[in-house]
């Protein structure tokens, strides 16, 4: 059995975390022992961190709508077309158009930085977060 040391991704408290691995499968999750913010201890959510990491309904790749139909694409034809979407709206609306989601399972550091590109490349204030401490 691996451990790996990583940050729990269920809330912004970003504690660290040991997923177990076993014949190149997640199976379980720990808590650092030093870790400044988690000390030894993770919430029943850091306990079964590692259950959506091979769930079958779990996206693993971008999907872009062609033809009505969800079709698998390269990581950089969804990032383009996002980027040239996001750039078409902001231009025709000011902004006013975009709203952001931030998630709960992003780092404290992550939503920051997603915030600050919200307000500064994209031009609105139309940001909110869905963590619920």
């Amino acid at each position: 059995m691996e451990h790996i040391l990583t940050t729990c991704v269920y809330c912004g408290c970003g504690c660290g975390v040991y997923l177990q691995i076993e014949n190149d499968r997640v199976t379980g999750s720990l808590p650092s022992r030093n870790h400044p913010v988690s000390r030894n201890n993770l919430c029943v959510k850091g306990w079964q961190l590692h259950d959506f990491i091979h769930h079958p309904d779990r996206l693993t790749e971008p999907l872009l709508r062609k033809n009505g139909k969800l079709t698998p694409v390269s990581w950089d034809e969804a990032l383009d077309f996002t980027a040239r979407e996001l750039t078409r709206i902001r231009d025709t609306s000011g902004g006013k158009g975009i709203g952001v989601l931030s998630s709960a399972k992003c780092t404290n550091e992550e939503n920051f930085l997603l915030q600050k590109f919200t307000r500064a490349v994209l031009k609105t204030n139309n940001i909110d977060h869905c963590a619920r401490l």
